[in-house]
């Protein structure tokens, strides 16, 4: 790793104007990462992206606008949660590796433990599916129960948890095409056809994807739970924003860009995204400087084709960036088969849980999320 991409504590100090106990309190709150110097065991070096996103902080200064204008800013925190949290390059459920966890536990397991709902049973029941392609059953199921599940405000714990689990299982049941009983992963893919094996790939990638912290379909669902909507209204919303192109649509991009290295090669499908400015779709992430270990979780447990395993040597290699979530989705979609749209799909089942954790964390708070404006059109004419 890059030594410029790290500061001794004497220059984080000296940017941020700190005394050495305040950098230490940075560093556990996880404002700033640290590190061993592998240099000298008994210095700690300090990441300078973070350091550099609170000088800036600093520099705007305290105004009231400035701060609630960049608390919806990426990659700053915007509500108190102890659902999910991204730190030392790792994502962690309620305290828990997600990536140690894919290597055994189930999505059922998963949303257990981010419901924090104990051993509470997952019901299968007979929803009514809507007709159409996998999206258009997904989408349509839920609409359907938001229109007509009750509101969540006023009900215990225990009747959410119940509706928590039926919510999940008709997104599962829309998604495998039809109602079915067993683990959700061998659910979604006797759906597609799968072998076990492919069966495996499809539990881990569904634990990996189960929740990254207020992602913009999670502030979205939260922001619909804070109004009182019903645990389906909060997943459609949820829904609707992952679908966009800079969400869980990334992977539909990723798969073109797969597309175009086929048909140019790949040092001229990815020399043509960087002469745009843009880094190929699906490596590199903001949130993991050091690469996305969902990504590589997923990409550890089969064997790319050959011309992916090209395609993400030599992007690599061009861009700096290593492969993230999103290429390991459409890589795993192209090993086992799977429709196009299947990656969004698992993604939509998977996230589902995280969703709902964060509907019913939101609930609890009974507080409604309204950010204000800060307006910057037209002088008002007098009155």
């Amino acid at each position: 790793m890059a030594m410029s991409e790290w500061l001794t504590a004497q220059e984080a100090m000296d940017r941020l104007r700190l005394k050495p106990q305040t950098l230490y309190a940075y560093v556990s709150r996880g404002r700033i990462e640290a590190r061993d110097d592998p240099e000298d065991p008994r210095r700690r070096l300090y990441r300078r992206s973070d350091v550099a996103q609170l000088e800036q902080r600093k520099a705007r200064g305290r105004r009231s606008a400035a701060i609630a204008e960049e608390a919806i800013s990426f990659g700053e925190p915007v509500l108190a949660s102890s659902i999910t949290t991204i730190t030392q390059g790792r994502l962690w459920y309620r305290g828990r590796d997600a990536a140690e966890l894919a290597r055994t536990a189930r999505l059922e397991d998963v949303a257990r433990l981010l419901w924090a709902c104990g051993d509470a049973r997952f019901p299968t029941l007979a929803t009514p599916i809507a007709p159409g392609s996998g999206l258009q059953r997904l989408f349509g199921t839920i609409a359907a129960r938001a229109a007509t599940d009750p509101p969540s405000a006023g009900r215990t714990p225990r009747a959410l948890y119940f509706e928590a689990a039926s919510v999940l299982d008709a997104l599962v049941d829309a998604v495998a095409g039809g109602p079915g009983e067993g683990p959700i992963h061998l659910r979604l893919g006797h759906g597609w056809g799968c072998d076990a094996a492919g069966c495996e790939l499809i539990r881990r990638a569904l634990v990996l994807l189960a929740d990254h912290e207020l992602n913009a379909s999670t502030f979205a669902v939260r922001v619909a739970a804070s109004t009182g909507a019903s645990l389906a209204a909060s997943v459609l919303a949820g829904l609707a924003a992952l679908s966009g192109p800079l969400h869980g649509g990334m992977t539909l991009r990723v798969a073109g860009f797969l597309a175009e290295t086929g048909r140019i090669g790949i040092e001229p499908a990815v020399r043509a995204r960087l002469a745009q400015g843009a880094a190929p779709p699906g490596f590199g992430h903001p949130l993991y400087p050091d690469g996305d270990p969902r990504g590589a979780a997923l990409l550890s447990a089969f064997e790319l084709p050959d011309r992916l395993e090209e395609t993400r040597r030599s992007t690599q290699a061009l861009c700096g960036q290593p492969p993230n979530i999103d290429f390991a989705l459409a890589a795993l979609a192209e090993r086992l088969s799977l429709p196009e749209d299947a990656p969004l799909q698992i993604f939509a089942a998977a996230r589902c849980t995280g969703w709902i954790a964060h509907a019913l964390e939101q609930i609890e708070t009974g507080r409604l999320i309204r950010p204000r404006a800060r307006y910057t059109g037209p002088e008002p004419a007098p009155v």
